[in-house]
């Protein structure tokens, strides 16, 4: 099974999640049409890497906003699991004061259609997907159970897109907001170099 998704459509689903502390039936990224989404996953709740994670989502959410972007997490757990973490404070492990949606995969369906089902334990590897204003995957980034991600990268890349849609000019490595781009010719690659 071929499991790059980048230049596809994202794999749509139709989920329980919970949104600011409120139970949602019928949550999918199809709302967020017109916005760019950072759809993650982490391994499980009440753990220990991935605490760390999604506060620094939550930290980080105003430049999410800024951008145009809606971070959406996803796990393995059930909807009254992610309502329960969430009581809890951040001092007990917990992730209280999380605002952005995070879905329950229960049956592991999403995590399996977005190829980071870790089977042998039944439990999403560190999966994330940037996908643009029309539901297309443009990143993808997996990484294993022990390696959290960072999400300055995270925010270059939305950077990144949102500039190439709107300049046409591609971003060259390491590329950062204000940096110079390049036309994607050979003449811009030489006038880049120069």
């Amino acid at each position: 099974m071929n499991s790059l998704l980048v230049g596809k459509s994202a794999p749509h689903f139709s989920a329980k999640a919970v949104v600011k502390g409120e139970l949602v039936p019928e949550f999918s990224l199809r709302d967020f049409l017109g916005k760019y989404v950072v759809f993650f996953f982490y391994p499980l709740d009440f753990t220990f890497v991935c605490p760390t994670e999604l506060h620094a989502f939550q930290e980080n959410l105003s430049a999410f906003e800024k951008r145009g972007a809606q971070v959406v997490g996803c796990s393995v757990d059930s909807w009254f699991s992610h309502a329960a973490w969430l009581k809890t404070p951040k001092a007990k492990g917990g992730i209280e004061g999380v605002e952005y949606p995070l879905v329950s995969d229960l049956n592991k369906a999403i995590a399996h259609h977005y190829h980071v089902l870790k089977e042998d334990e039944g439990i999403a590897y560190r999966g994330l997907f940037l996908i643009d204003k029309h539901g297309i995957v443009r990143h993808q980034l997996v990484n294993d159970l022990p390696l959290g991600r960072s999400i300055d990268e995270i925010l270059r890349l939305i950077d990144a897109l949102d500039f190439y849609e709107n300049h046409g000019e591609v971003c060259p490595a390491n590329w950062k907001a204000g940096d110079k781009a390049m036309k994607p010719t050979q003449e811009g690659l030489v006038t880049y170099f120069k």
